[in-house]
């Protein structure tokens, strides 16, 4: 759309899960309710409306063996963006993607920093590894080289034990979550296990990865802080490959990642049904394919979310989460629009008819 040109929708526009409205207009790439005086000239787009997919875990700039040129962060984006992918929580690169916010045609990205994580304890060339002792000073870089968010490396695989065992002694945990606090930062973690959950939330943690650890006992604890997790269920699908493939070295790890994966559709019902806030993610980046947000929430669906919670997790809520705006008045028009009612069949944001980015239709 050239400078000036003016966008109609017509159909239904979800602008909440209990709003919609029968048409919006973008004009100078912002998104309006009232009709313009240009309104005759304008290109006319039909269907149902959502405000840009939210993946609240996605890595870009990072694939399986650590970070990546431009080039190929500029292609998992467009990836992202095709799929109706319009808003990104970085959780975690190694690269600077800051030239991104440069690109009109680009997802919007909230980054958290790079992992930080125990020395060896994590995916090689990943994250800072680092020793208790400094994990006050590299949170505190890593909330100044952030979006406001800063990521953890809760628990991983203990060499020594065989098994998923925590990372971070308690005290070093309450000292690194004040002081991102005190910088105006969220703080999340990477947690499979269920031992390392209480301290961490206890601690002061907003926000937790993944989350197959959760319990009878933890599920409460969350919902009462109010600490969000992001289940990433289309990552804990590749938990039994992962198990095999580590079961003769690692026999009692391997088991542990089998039982986690069995339950893992019980572990998300049972935290929403408590309460506790769920958002969509992928994990996209690391050995997973970019481009995975409707299977995501397709997932979510067949944990025993409805389908307008699922929607939200993508949408209205995961944008009142993150604090980016969606189709309201005088907001960047971030949209996607789809051939039927997606409350109705989640599936169908799997096939986006007109992708809307700053105003500009991108796909």
């Amino acid at each position: 759309m050239s400078e000036g040109a003016v966008l109609h929708l017509k159909g239904r526009v979800l602008v909440g899960p209990d709003e919609v409205r029968d048409e919006l207009w973008v004009v100078g790439g912002r998104v309006t309710f009232d009709r313009p005086t240009m309104a005759r000239d304008a290109t006319t787009v039909t269907g149902w409306a959502l405000p840009g997919l939210v993946d609240a875990h996605c890595h870009v700039g990072l694939d399986a063996h650590g970070p990546v040129d431009d080039a190929t962060s500029e292609k998992q984006a467009l990836t992202d963006r095709d799929a109706g992918t319009l808003l990104i929580r970085d959780a975690g690169s190694p690269s600077d993607t800051r030239w991104i916010d440069d690109r009109g045609d680009l997802p919007r990205i909230i980054r958290a920093g790079r992992h930080i994580a125990r020395t060896k304890r994590y995916i090689r060339n990943y994250a800072h590894e680092i020793e208790p002792a400094d994990l006050v000073a590299y949170v505190a870089r890593e909330a100044r080289r952030g979006d406001g968010w800063v990521k953890l490396v809760g628990d991983w695989i203990d060499r020594s034990t065989g098994d998923l065992e925590a990372c971070w002694p308690r005290g070093a945990v309450e000292a690194a979550i004040a002081e991102a606090h005190r910088l105006g930062a969220r703080v999340t973690a990477h947690c499979f296990a269920e031992d390392s959950l209480a301290p961490l939330v206890e601690a002061g943690i907003d926000c937790i990865e993944h989350a197959t650890g959760l319990t009878e006992d933890t599920i409460p604890l969350f919902a009462e802080r109010g600490v969000a997790i992001v289940p990433t269920l289309v990552n804990i699908a590749t938990f039994p490959l992962l198990a095999d493939g580590g079961e003769a070295k690692f026999p009692r790890w391997a088991d542990h990642m089998r039982r986690l994966h069995a339950r893992r559709y019980d572990t998300v019902r049972a935290a929403y049904d408590a309460g506790v806030p769920v958002f969509a993610g992928t994990d996209a980046g690391g050995s997973l394919a970019h481009g995975l947000v409707a299977e995501e929430v397709v997932e979510l669906t067949r944990a025993g979310l409805p389908a307008v919670a699922a929607l939200s997790a993508t949408t209205w809520g995961a944008r009142d989460w993150l604090g980016r705006p969606g189709l309201t008045e005088g907001a960047s028009a971030d949209l996607v629009v789809y051939e039927s009612d997606p409350r109705e069949d989640v599936r169908v944001l799997a096939a986006p008819r007109r992708v809307v980015l700053r105003g500009e239709v991108v796909g």
